[in-house]
């Protein structure tokens, strides 16, 4: 006998006492939970391991429609896990083992050699950054310029640079990278100079410190100096274990005294922090829609969680439904829009920023 549809749908019907089309109906239900409802730019998406694997942009391109992303941040890995030959397996993340991590130098260039391979209309979804170079060498503005140079047209702006970062910075060759630095000061002068933002992940606390954010100072004393430096605080200032009172009210602070300061939700400031309950989900609502303009969302993930993108962002979809229009549109893709889109080509170009010198009469 040949099987036709209609003779399967009589034989499930028959079989579960279940009508097919609300069989449908509940599958289209399940699957739309795993998608992300609103369009958005992720500007926080790292496209290796901690092994400098990757799938390569093209592979990244067949999850984006279906993520809901129109288009992506992309940058490596400043630092790379060493194979200690202690070791039987290749460790994959960072806590595989204890074994230390080095700042890898060719991480830029991998990055650089596969946008130049897409088409251009490939390129228009892709905004590449540079984030190879050790934060506490005073060299780090000489070697981004250099990198500008070796690969022109390619790089919008800069990070994510790695400073406090949880068992990172104890895993990580050379001194603990702190902001408060010479390093840094010519690394914020370089951004002011050219007006380029800067993508940082900096832990406002060490974990187990849970009552003041110990760390805080090291940022502030680079923002004061550089009032019109354009940074954005990868994850808010969250990270694993870390805990602190009145979060919102410390971001509302730095907010309203730092105007170029920006705040990114990803990866664990949902979780760990947002949507502990419908009280701190209403928290951030409301922090959220007073702040709307310094906020965006994106995923933090890693190459070979590529395929998870979509399931990632769907977290957000509570917190999103219950935002403002206009604010959703500004932390899902016009605040993104407005601070990077602008940024390209400018150290190619000699583009500084020309300031009032306030000692002339």
């Amino acid at each position: 006998m040949k099987l036709n549809s209609k003779i399967i749908s009589a034989t499930i019907q028959n079989e579960l006492s279940w009508n097919i089309k609300d069989f449908e109906d509940e599958i289209q239900k399940l699957d739309k939970l795993s998608w992300s409802k609103y369009k958005m730019i992720d500007s926080h998406i790292h496209i290796v391991d901690f092994n400098q694997k990757t799938s390569w942009l093209k592979d990244l391109l067949k999850y984006m429609d279906k993520s809901n992303v129109m288009a992506w941040v992309v940058f490596w890995m400043p630092v790379v896990k060493i194979w200690s030959q202690n070791e039987k397996y290749k460790p994959e993340y960072y806590l595989d083992d204890d074994n230390p991590c080095y700042y890898y130098s060719n991480t830029d260039s991998i990055l650089a050699n596969e946008y130049l391979s897409l088409s251009n209309n490939d390129k228009k979804r892709f905004f590449p950054l540079i984030c190879w170079f050790n934060p506490l060498d005073i060299n780090c503005v000489d070697h981004i310029i250099q990198t500008y140079k070796m690969y022109p047209w390619v790089f919008y702006w800069i990070g994510e640079v790695f400073y406090r970062h949880d068992d990172l910075t104890h895993m990580t060759y050379w001194e603990v990278p702190t902001m408060n630095t010479q390093a840094t000061s010519k690394l914020m002068e370089f951004i002011t100079e050219y007006d380029l933002p800067l993508l940082i992940h900096n832990n406002i606390t060490a974990p187990w410190i849970s009552d003041y954010p110990k760390f805080l100072h090291e940022m502030e004393v680079m923002l004061r100096e550089f009032p019109k430096a354009r940074v954005i605080l990868a994850h808010a200032g969250a990270s694993r274990r870390l805990k602190a009172p009145y979060y919102t009210k410390m971001l509302k602070r730095l907010l309203n005294e730092y105007e170029h300061l920006y705040l990114d939700y990803s990866w664990v400031i949902f979780d760990e922090f947002i949507a502990i309950n419908d009280t701190t989900m209403q928290d951030w609502i409301d922090f959220t829609n007073e702040f709307s303009d310094r906020i965006m969302i994106w995923s933090d993930v890693l190459w070979n969680a590529f395929s998870q993108i979509w399931i990632i962002n769907s977290r957000f979809n509570s917190f999103l439904d219950k935002l403002t229009q206009e604010t959703r549109d500004k932390v899902c893709f016009s605040n993104a829009i407005k601070i990077y889109s602008k940024s390209k080509n400018k150290v190619e170009k000699n583009k500084k920023i020309t300031y009032p010198n306030l000692f002339n009469n």
